[in-house]
C-alpha cells in the first residue's frame, strides 16, 4: 500500500520549496507515495507552479486560514485597545475555524498516512484537525524563533526537525533533531567557469558583476522601490541587475524600470533558482531561513533585509550579524535614493570583504537536510506501519 502524505505550508517560498525537495528525497525510498499539498489561497499559484517541479504528481489544496497578529513591543492592554488589530485577531480567527473543518474534510477524504507540517499559519487549522484523526504529525521549524502554530502543533508531533541547533527551541528533546533546512541538492557552490556560463545563459555579460535581488515569493515593496531608485547609477557603474519583483508587483515594476540589457525585471522563479543565484556576485534578499540556507549552500555574499513584520527574519538575520556572515540592513536603512546602491558598491568594490562574508555564511550550509528531514518521515511511516 503507497504511503500518502499530506503536506501543508505557505505564505512565502521558504515554507513551499523545502517540501518539494524533502517529497523528492522520501520518493526516491517510496516511489509509489501519494501526495497532496495545502497552502493559504494568497500563495496558491506560486505553489502550484512550485509543486510542478517535483519527481512525483502533488495535488495542491487551499483551505482559508488566518493568523494571531502579536507585537512585542506594545503591552497585551495596548494591543486589546487597538480596534483595527482586534478586529483583523477576531475575523482570522473565523478563518482559522473555517480552515479547521475544511482540514477536517480533506484528511477524512484522503486519510494520509503522515502530516508533514512545514511552517506558516496555514499548518494549524491542519494540524488541528490531524490531531482530532489520530494522524502523526511531523514538524519542520525553519526559523531560529519558534512561531505560535509551529510552538502549538510541536506539543502534538511524532517528531521535530529545526533550521536551527535545538538548544534555541523550547521542544521535547527526545523528538527532536536538528537538520537544518531542506534545499534542493542543485543549490552549491559554482566554480568561476559555472558562474560565467550561468551568466551568459541569462543574458549578460560574464565580465561583469551581477546583482541577484529578490523580496520573497510575494515580492517586497521597500526592496522593488529601492532598486528602482538605484538600477539606473549601479548600471552605469557597470553593474548587471536580475530583479525579481513578486507577481502582484510586477507589472508596476516593470512599468518604472529603466530599459537597459543589464537590467532584466522578472515576477518569480518556479525553476532554475540555483543557476540565477550561481550567476549572482551579490545577492539582496529579506531573511526567510529558507532562502539563506540556499545562499548559504551556494557560498554567495549576501545583504540580507529582514521584514520589519516578521519577528522571525530579524531574528534569522541578527544570527548571521553576530557571525558576520552577511551584511544586515532594514527597511529603513535603504530609504531614499542611493542607500542600497553604497552598499551593493562596497561588496562589488571589496572582493576580500565580499569573500570572507561568503565563506562564512558557507560554513551554516547543510547539504543533507533534506534526506535526514525525509528519513524522520520515514521512521515516523514505519512505526505506524511496520
Amino acid at each position: 500500500m503507497a504511503m500518502r502524505l499530506l503536506c501543508a505550508g505557505g505564505g512565502s517560498g521558504g515554507h513551499v520549496t523545502p517540501v518539494v525537495v524533502v517529497i523528492n528525497e522520501l520518493a526516491l525510498k517510496y516511489p509509489d507515495v501519494e501526495v497532496v499539498f495545502v497552502c493559504d489561497k494568497a500563495f496558491a499559484a506560486q505553489s502550484r507552479g512550485l509543486m510542478k517541479t517535483a519527481h512525483v504528481p502533488i495535488t495542491v489544496k487551499t483551505i482559508t486560514a488566518g493568523k494571531l497578529r502579536r507585537y512585542k513591543h506594545l503591552s497585551v492592554m495596548r494591543q486589546l485597545l487597538m480596534p483595527k488589530l482586534v478586529f483583523a485577531n477576531v475575523a482570522d480567527s473565523v478563518k482559522v475555524l473555517i480552515g479547521f473543518f475544511q482540514s477536517l474534510v480533506l484528511i477524512w477524504r484522503f486519510k494520509p498516512d503522515i502530516v508533514f507540517a512545514k511552517g506558516g499559519f496555514v499548518c494549524l487549522p491542519v494540524g488541528m484537525a490531524a490531531r482530532l484523526f489520530g494522524v502523526p504529525i511531523v514538524v519542520h521549524d525553519s526559523d531560529t524563533r519558534p512561531g505560535l502554530t509551529n510552538s502549538v502543533l510541536g506539543r502534538w508531533a511524532s517528531a521535530i526537525a529545526t533550521g536551527s541547533p535545538t538548544e534555541n527551541y523550547r521542544y521535547r528533546r527526545e523528538i527532536t533533531r536538528y537538520s537544518g533546512v531542506p534545499i534542493d541538492r542543485s543549490f552549491r557552490p559554482y566554480t568561476p567557469q559555472e558562474q560565467q556560463a550561468a551568466k551568459r545563459h541569462l543574458g549578460f555579460d560574464e565580465s561583469l558583476p551581477l546583482v541577484v535581488v529578490t523580496g520573497g515569493g510575494l515580492g517586497a515593496t521597500r526592496i522593488n522601490t529601492a532598486l528602482l531608485q538605484d538600477a539606473e547609477y549601479l548600471v552605469h557603474e557597470g553593474i548587471c541587475l536580475y530583479h525579481v519583483t513578486g507577481r502582484a508587483h510586477y507589472e508596476e515594476v516593470k512599468t518604472l524600470a529603466i530599459q537597459d540589457p543589464h537590467y532584466q525585471v522578472v515576477p518569480f522563479v518556479f525553476e532554475g533558482m540555483a543557476d540565477i543565484l550561481g550567476a549572482a556576485d551579490v545577492v539582496v534578499s529579506r531573511a526567510s531561513a529558507t532562502f539563506i540556507q540556499e545562499l548559504a549552500g551556494m557560498r554567495k555574499s549576501a545583504i540580507l533585509i529582514p521584514a520589519k513584520t516578521l519577528g522571525d527574519q530579524r531574528k534569522n538575520a541578527e544570527v548571521y550579524r553576530e557571525a558576520s556572515a552577511a551584511v544586515i540592513l532594514s527597511d529603513d536603512d535603504i530609504e531614499g535614493q542611493g542607500k542600497l546602491a553604497d552598499v551593493i558598491m562596497q561588496l562589488v568594490r571589496n572582493k576580500d570583504y565580499a569573500d570572507r562574508l561568503a565563506e562564512t555564511l558557507h560554513s551554516y550550509a547543510k547539504p543533507h537536510a533534506a534526506s535526514d528531514v525525509a528519513a524522520m518521515i520515514a521512521e515516523t511511516y514505519r512505526q505506524r506501519h511496520p
